[in-house]
């Protein structure tokens, strides 16, 4: 594993009762890249996700990050690694404000992320640095909104927040940008492009547009295995792909 791998997966694996959702997938991440996971419904793309953070075990193969294996490691554990990941459907806290979700977030570093006996005024100290973050993401205007009545698109922008509170080295985006309208997509790519600057990220992601724009590598996965990988004016004219992605034989 070289110094700009960040993160290698070797011969990766997972079977439910005898069916591979995720055969044999050799894949390498380069450091300071985003890295799109494509593919059609049912290709594994989510299951890869999976097993990097530990939701599920692997059947086979093996995981490594910063050149460390990782394979059987805790979820918590790859999450203090800095691996921290988003999910395709938003997970905020409805119910709360957008400053205090990050403050939430944020509340790790006090070691302080169970301790509900405490007072509120006791997580002042993370105002600066959430209200920071949520600048960074372009949702210094609704500090004070309730994360419910957020357009949706927002809503996303506030979850990446979340991920960056933590301090991720590696980003995993699923479907960033999945039901979105054409403006909020591309706020969110633009947000996406300027959260990457001085860390990595992998993501999941069905719009091309989107990973034309952004990925400088994807990967293309077919039943669980990688069908092509490379920059996406290679990838895109691979014949298998088009009949694999799009339905089209070439």
């Amino acid at each position: 594993m070289s110094d700009d791998t960040i993160l290698q997966t070797t011969g990766l694996t997972k079977e439910f009762k005898g069916f591979a959702a995720v055969q044999d997938v050799n894949l390498k991440v380069q450091r300071g890249h985003i890295h799109a996971l494509i593919g059609p419904n049912g290709a594994g793309k989510t299951t890869v996700f999976n097993l990097l953070t530990r939701f599920l075990e692997p059947t086979a193969g093996s995981i490594r990050f910063n050149g460390v294996d990782i394979t059987n490691e805790a979820p918590a554990q790859i999450a203090r690694r800095g691996i921290v990941r988003s999910f395709q459907i938003s997970a905020t806290f409805p119910h709360l404000t957008v400053l205090e979700n990050v403050r939430v977030a944020l509340q790790r570093k006090l070691g302080t992320s169970f301790h509900f006996w405490r007072s509120e005024s006791s997580l002042n100290v993370l105002r600066d640095r959430a209200v920071e973050l949520l600048e960074s993401v372009d949702l210094g205007g609704y500090i004070d909104s309730v994360t419910l009545e957020l357009p949706y698109g927002r809503k996303r922008a506030l979850e990446i927040a979340t991920t960056l509170a933590l301090e991720p080295e590696l980003m995993l985006l699923d479907e960033p940008t999945q039901g979105m309208g054409h403006e909020d997509v591309g706020r969110v790519v633009e947000l996406i492009r300027k959260v990457s600057k001085g860390r990595t990220i992998l993501m999941v992601e069905h719009n091309l547009s989107v990973v034309e724009s952004l990925s400088n590598v994807i990967t293309v996965l077919q039943r669980g295995s990688v069908l092509a990988e490379g920059p996406y004016a290679v990838v895109s004219e691979d014949p298998r792909v088009l009949e694999a992605y799009v339905g089209v034989a070439a």
